[in-house]
């Protein structure tokens, strides 16, 4: 379970050197300009345990976009505001074969995406935030954040400058094909609010704050929406890797062209009225949620940090954190 009794900066320093040793072959992302002046050796790690208990190690001053690990809170955001029926119309729950940003796929589909992990489903619900355009769409929902993780996220206009200068003809080409299929209203709008939500930016401990929106049962987050975007990240949030992964790790995840990195260990819920493994078993259950973020910049073919794929494995492995054991 994530306890700090279990993890000490020996094995941690360890694991760490061993995921970096694995990241050597890998690279950072070069399309877009500030991305890719990124060390691709930096490394940072923040642990939140549901205890209040949280262990830090590497480059954690490092602040970095999110990119795609705001896919599932603009998720579990909608999901709060707008209720399952109608998100769920908007987007579906199946894992795609095809790469995340996949025109071919959406096209197969009729535009409707596959899943709100991938970039046709992140840009829907992008147009889909409240607010009257991208500006005060990602500032309501970045100070939501803020104020149920008790997180300091802001934008960064000098990343979103970046990708704004070598915006993805891809995702045009995506948001055009939403658009003629009558999935989303404004193209340029749309598009808009996607960039600036994917330039969110903090540090792992920001990130590490946001996964415990995830991972620990609250007054504030529906438990059944948390549910819905854990089960939609184990098994679509590192792409065409996830089923690899879901096997080698067991946790819910989603990754970032950035090098971000989150990983979820969920509680189990409220404690049944009876207890056909021990009362024990469930005690221990419900103490190993926590959050696990990680930043490593160099990524492997499909998308995905590799030192913060191969530390989680370790950790998941050597402490026996998948959701299946």
């Amino acid at each position: 379970m994530i306890k700090l009794k279990d993890i000490n900066i020996n094995n941690l320093s360890l694991w760490v050197q061993q995921a970096q040793t694995q990241a050597k072959q890998a690279s950072v992302i070069q399309r877009i300009p500030l991305l890719a002046i990124a060390d691709p050796s930096w490394f940072a790690v923040h642990i939140y345990c549901q205890s209040g208990e949280s262990y830090s190690y590497g480059n954690t001053a490092c602040i970095f976009p999110l990119m795609s690990v705001i896919k599932p809170f603009s998720f579990l955001y909608l999901l709060e505001y707008l209720g399952t029926e109608k998100v769920l119309d908007w987007v579906g729950l199946e894992a795609s074969a095809m790469p995340f940003n996949s025109l071919d796929q959406l096209m197969a589909d009729n535009g409707h995406p596959r899943n709100p992990m991938i970039n046709s489903g992140a840009i829907t619900l992008a147009d889909k935030l409240p607010g009257k355009d991208g500006n005060h769409r990602t500032q309501l929902f970045c100070e939501w954040l803020n104020k149920l993780a008790g997180s300091h996220l802001s934008l960064d206009l000098d990343m979103l400058a970046s990708v704004r200068a070598t915006r993805s003809q891809v995702n045009l080409a995506i948001a055009h094909y939403l658009h003629q299929t009558g999935h989303i209203e404004n193209i340029e709008f749309t598009l808009d609010t996607y960039e600036q939500i994917c330039c969110i930016s903090g540090t792992v401990e920001d990130l590490g704050k946001l996964g415990k929106l995830l991972a620990c049962e609250s007054s504030f987050v529906n438990s059944q929406h948390r549910q819905i975007v854990n089960a939609v990240m184990l098994t679509c949030g590192l792409y065409e890797a996830s089923s690899q992964y879901a096997v080698k790790i067991g946790l819910p995840m989603k990754s970032g062209i950035s090098g971000a990195l989150l990983a979820i260990v969920p509680n189990k819920g409220a404690m049944p009225a009876a207890y056909p493994f021990g009362e024990a078993s469930y005690a221990k259950r419900l103490e190993e949620s926590g959050a696990i973020a990680c930043y490593s910049p160099a990524l492997d073919s499909i998308g995905n940090p590799v030192a913060g794929l191969a530390f989680i494995e370790a950790l998941s492995q050597n402490l026996q954190l998948s959701i299946f054991s």
